[in-house]
C-alpha cells in the first residue's frame, strides 16, 4: 500500500525539521561542544551525500523518461545516467569509511559502490554505442548485481567473523 503524497512529504518534512533543529542547537551550543558525540559531526555531511546521490538519481530518471516520451531527442541526454551512477558510486566509497570485511554494512557500501562505479562505466559505453547488445547487457547484469547485493545483506554471514546475538540468527 502507498501512502498518500502528504504523507511522504510530512515524512520529508520531519527530517528537514530534524536536521534544522539540530543545525540550530549546534549554533547555539558551539562546535566543540556539538561534537563531543561522534555520531552529530557526521549528521550533515551524511544528508548532503545522500541528497547530492538521489538528486543526480532523480535527473538521469527525468532524462530517461524524457528520451523514451520523445521530448527529449538530444543524445547527449544519456550522460546523465553514467553521471548518476558515478556520483552514486562515489557516495557508496566515500560513507563507508570500515574496510571491507569490517561488518556486513561496510561489505555492502563497498560491493554497491564498485558495482556502481563499473555501471557508470558501461552506461558511458552505451551513450556511446546505445545498439551494442554486450553494453546492453552488461547494464542489465550491473542492475542483477544490485539486487543481488541487496537481497544478500539480510544474510548473516561467517565471513565477517563474530556477530552480535543482535544481528540476526545464523
Amino acid at each position: 500500500m502507498t501512502p498518500p503524497a502528504e504523507v511522504v512529504h510530512w515524512m520529508f518534512g520531519v527530517g528537514f525539521l530534524f536536521l534544522g533543529l539540530c543545525l540550530a542547537a549546534e549554533a547555539i551550543v558551539g562546535r566543540e561542544i556539538w561534537r563531543r558525540r561522534g555520531w552529530r559531526a557526521y549528521l550533515w555531511p551524511s544528508m548532503l551525500a545522500h541528497g547530492a546521490w538521489a538528486q543526480t538519481m532523480m535527473v538521469a530518471g527525468a532524462a530517461q523518461l524524457g528520451l523514451v516520451r520523445g521530448k527529449l531527442r538530444n543524445p547527449l541526454w544519456e550522460l546523465t545516467l553514467p553521471l548518476a551512477l558515478l556520483v552514486s558510486g562515489a557516495a557508496f566509497l566515500i560513507h563507508e569509511q570500515n574496510p571491507w570485511l569490517f561488518s556486513r554494512a561496510a561489505f555492502l557500501h563497498h560491493a554497491l559502490g564498485w558495482t556502481a562505479l563499473a555501471g557508470a562505466f558501461i552506461c558511458l559505453g552505451r551513450a556511446v554505442r546505445p545498439r551494442s547488445p554486450v553494453l546492453n547487457a552488461g547494464f542489465a547484469v550491473t542492475i542483477i548485481v544490485f539486487a543481488f547485493l541487496l537481497f544478500c545483506d539480510r544474510n548473516v554471514a561467517p565471513i565477517f567473523g563474530h556477530l552480535s546475538p543482535l544481528a540476526g540468527g545464523r
